[in-house]
């Protein structure tokens, strides 16, 4: 499917990327006028991140965004979009039992307009994800470095070195594939447990912070604008910083699609492990 196609990208869609091995650019977005750049620059996933908790509202973590922020977020971009996927993230304890996040998602796709929910967790969330899916919601699964949980694990840190962490995150995956998931994200986990994944799990495999060969990649988009204050994740990189003086936000978006699709971000200057 060319990223100049109109067709809407649907959950059969990711499939077929995943197929065919064309990789999936994936943005977070956070409002209507950077989901609209985003579509022209060819990005099929717009990830209505909690990560908007730190880049826009200035937290120390995601877990201070409540539903009803996630829910004005999530309008704001789907209004605006009219082909790429859009994904939201379920906020903090928002769906800390298969009822509660039936609710969460009945609010996330029905006022904000989601396409897919996405939830943080291992194979304790296969009850919710079932019930999620069997109600006719998508889910997005997330394994590795789970934000909402960076107090329990002590920091931002790799998941997954040692033998044990891997296969409690390919057993987790395998889980949640089982359950219906339709997606997962893994966050900083070694490159070779994410290929592996990424290799025998029928769903697409998004990456971040998790080497170059899962079916996709996501970035927080301020990150790629180098509008982030402060340090800039390792495995981040400034697609803004290497354009002619003038280029726009646009033309950054869009060499960040290329270099998905071209397999050539990320590199191993962005690789952890």
């Amino acid at each position: 499917m060319s990223i100049h196609s109109t067709a809407p990208i649907t959950t059969a869609s990711l499939a077929a990327f995943k197929q065919s091995r064309e990789p999936i650019a994936c943005l977070t977005c956070y409002d209507a006028a950077f989901a609209q750049l985003l579509e022209r620059a060819g990005v099929e996933l717009l990830l209505v991140g909690d990560s908007l908790g730190m880049v826009i509202q200035g937290h120390a973590s995601t877990l201070a965004v409540t539903l009803d922020q996630m829910v004005y977020h999530t309008g704001c971009v789907s209004r605006a979009a009219s082909r790429s996927l859009v994904v939201a993230d379920m906020p903090f304890l928002s769906y800390a039992t298969p009822q509660l996040a039936l609710a969460t998602a009945a609010r996330l796709m029905g006022e904000g307009g989601a396409t897919m929910v996405k939830l943080e967790g291992g194979a304790w969330l296969a009850d919710t994800v079932s019930q999620l899916t069997r109600s006719g919601v998508p889910v997005c699964a997330h394994l590795g470095l789970l934000p909402q949980s960076v107090h329990q694990l002590g920091g931002y840190r790799v998941q997954g070195r040692d033998p044990a962490g891997a296969e409690r995150i390919r057993a987790d995956a395998l889980s949640l594939q089982e359950a219906g998931a339709s997606l997962l994200v893994l966050e900083c986990v070694p490159s070779a447990l994410a290929a592996s994944l990424a290799q025998t799990l029928q769903i697409p495999v998004i990456g971040i912070g998790s080497g170059s060969r899962c079916d996709g990649q996501v970035l927080v988009l301020y990150d790629i604008l180098g509008l982030t204050p402060g340090r800039v994740p390792r495995f981040s990189k400034n697609f803004i910083a290497g354009l002619d003086t003038g280029t726009g936000v646009e033309a950054a978006i869009a060499a960040y699609v290329a270099a998905v699709k071209a397999g050539e971000f990320p590199s191993l200057e962005q690789t952890l492990a």
